[in-house]
């Protein structure tokens, strides 16, 4: 909490992120609110708060979009509980704004039940992103195509990439139904009628006492705000478990600059041009193909992975090959871009789950495999070329390369596209320490997004 002199004693916040793209939009939304934080990968000892001291908000970015709820029950309550005792109000169990899970990967309803035993109560569920074209009303999601760029607006069940995700398909919109089939918890629906009723709190508080999961709707200013006031009487009555989008993060920080409780410190501000950029794509999402297209045709050098070598083999000569092509190709264009497929047709893919099966490794092992091969290309990268701003591009396998490229810690550095903010790495190693980065999620930024990078704005 604030201090009357203006002091963190307690975090406002804290969450957990399904992955690492994720992860960052949770934190973008915090810090450009002027509330200090840092996302960490692993929940941070006594020695990490003392190097970062007077964090108003506390991330972990972790891999569980892409897990099995074997390896939550496994994982998840020794995190929770760490971050609990950290002592914030709400601790944010922080999905993608499509929601997009399944009883076998990436079960939502799973992280609640681990967050409730934990907690217990009942957990307030908000997912509707207003600034990111994320909708819900009466409790059913709607979606842009994407969040920079596309103006149609899809029932999630509708929706021409995530109606048909490789993993984690959506072919429910009402996110009651959607979790019914994750979790025999009981949930209700706390529709906008009532967010914005003259009883709204005792309503909720109310509904939340018979049902263990409850959904807030949230698809416009008033329902934000609404939501934020909920989310902070509910936490303020006794530390609570909460699941969803960003939407957490935007409406709480609404809530809490309207009471006068934000900003804590200046927002970090707009970081500039650079004039070379690395980019790897382990995205097979349709928006990334074209951003990937689009670089090509402004002169960026794309470097197509031989994606079987690197299952096969993922040791350090195949990596000095690729680090000596990017090296290369920096010489003559203003980036390189590396990827891993372009778009979900790319004749990559039979090939690559065929050697991924021929180590006894399943689909769902392809972003652990690829995404840990691509971090550790692009540490190399940076430590050979001394380039200070580079890209992830991939939900799921962007948490794998973080891991793989040593960060231990990331602090917004500046604005740059919704969802997808620059950071600042903090790490042991010396050649990645201070490096720009901006992680982003298959459905962010429009066409010229390495462009935008590049730019800095």
């Amino acid at each position: 909490m604030v201090d009357t002199a203006g002091d963190v004693t307690r975090p406002l916040l804290t969450f957990y992120g399904d992955d690492f793209t994720g992860s960052t939009d949770a934190l973008e939304a915090v810090a450009m609110a002027g509330a200090p934080a840092m996302l960490f990968l692993e929940p941070p000892s006594p020695a990490d708060l003392a190097r970062f001291p007077g964090l108003a908000a506390i991330g972990v970015a972790g891999t569980s979009r892409s897990e099995s709820p074997a390896w939550m029950d496994a994982h998840l309550p020794a995190i929770f509980e760490k971050l609990k005792a950290l002592g914030a109000p709400l601790l944010h169990y922080k999905t993608c704004s499509t929601f997009d899970s399944a009883p076998d990967v990436g079960n939502i309803g799973r992280a609640a039940e681990i967050g409730r035993r934990i907690f217990g109560g009942s957990v307030p569920c908000v997912v509707g992103v207003v600034r990111h074209k994320r909708y819900v009303v009466f409790s059913n999601l709607f979606a842009a195509g994407s969040i920079s760029a596309a103006r149609e607006i899809f029932r999630i069940d509708r929706h021409p990439t995530m109606s048909r995700h490789p993993v984690t398909p959506m072919g429910e919109a009402d996110l009651r139904r959607h979790l019914a089939a994750q979790t025999e918890a009981s949930i209700a629906g706390f529709d906008f009628p009532s967010m914005l009723g003259p009883d709204a709190s005792a309503e909720f508080e109310a509904l939340a006492a018979t049902h263990d999961i409850v959904v807030l709707d949230t698809f416009d200013a008033a329902t934000t705000r609404a939501a934020g006031r909920l989310l902070g009487e509910h936490g303020d009555r006794r530390p609570a478990f909460v699941i969803g989008s960003s939407g957490v993060e935007y409406a709480l920080v609404d809530h809490l600059t309207a009471s006068g409780r934000l900003p804590i410190a200046p927002p970090p501000t707009a970081r500039g041009p650079v004039d070379k950029l690395i980019a790897g794509c382990g995205s097979c999402s349709p928006i990334t193909e074209a951003q990937i297209a689009w670089a090509e045709n402004a002169g960026f050098a794309v470097i197509a992975l031989d994606t079987v070598g690197l299952v096969e083999d993922d040791g350090p000569a195949p990596r000095a090959a690729v680090v000596a092509a990017i090296a290369r190709a920096l010489g003559d264009h203003p980036g390189v871009v590396l990827h891993t497929a372009r778009g979900g047709a790319d004749p990559r893919l039979a090939p690559t789950r065929e050697a991924l099966d021929r180590r006894g490794l399943g689909a769902l092992d392809s972003s652990a495999v690829l995404g840990s091969a691509l971090g550790r290309i692009l540490r190399d990268a940076v430590a050979a070329t001394g380039i200070g701003r580079v890209v992830l591009a991939g939900g799921d396998s962007s948490s794998h390369a973080v891991s793989a490229m040593g960060v231990e810690a990331l602090a917004v550095a500046g604005p740059l596209v919704p969802g997808a903010p620059l950071c600042r790495i903090h790490a042991a190693e010396g050649a990645i320490d201070g490096v720009e980065i901006s992680l982003k999620g298959g459905q962010v930024g429009g066409p010229d997004y390495f462009a935008r990078v590049m730019a800095g704005r």
